[in-house]
């Protein structure tokens, strides 16, 4: 059997949508917290990013049983603004502990993160944009001469501007 990982999600990805536009599958997930972290909105962006800060926890779920491939391409949807960390979770079934791999922003100090991202506020207001993004990135990746995840979202965002 392929070796295969469990990612915590917490932001744009706890839509099965946006998970099925990137893998072409919504694996198996299960409710999650992540002790010891803050999921913060960033300024100018629609998505969240996590920083460690104790006493703090954010409510997500995780993705069990993602292949190498899957995760390559989770990798580089989130670009370079995150680091894949490996972290412990808590189920929140059962309670058990799990590890797993999380998409942590690169800049925890970073001036553009500010109060609490809300998902509920979110899927109202930019999951249909988001997910024609997302949609718009795998097609992007299917080309010899792709463009970062960054530069997909800023492209698309600022096409709305104008």
């Amino acid at each position: 059997m392929a070796a295969s990982l469990n990612v915590f999600v917490y932001g744009s990805l706890l839509a099965d949508d946006v998970v099925r536009a990137l893998l072409n599958r919504v694996p198996p997930s299960f409710p999650a917290l992540l002790p010891d972290f803050h999921r913060f909105s960033i300024k100018d962006r629609v998505y969240p990013a996590i920083v460690p800060l104790p006493k703090h926890s954010v409510a997500g779920k995780v993705l069990m049983g993602i292949t190498v491939p899957e995760l390559e391409v989770l990798d580089t949807f989130e670009d370079v603004e995150y680091v894949r960390t490996t972290v412990q979770v808590t189920l929140l079934d059962s309670s058990d502990e799990l590890e797993a791999e999380a998409y942590v922003w690169s800049n925890k100090h970073d001036p553009n993160l500010y109060g609490d991202w809300d998902f509920e506020e979110w899927k109202q207001k930019h999951m249909d944009d988001f997910l024609k993004m997302t949609i718009g990135f795998m097609e992007e990746l299917e080309r010899p001469e792709s463009k970062p995840r960054v530069a997909t979202y800023e492209s698309f965002y600022h096409q709305d501007d104008s």
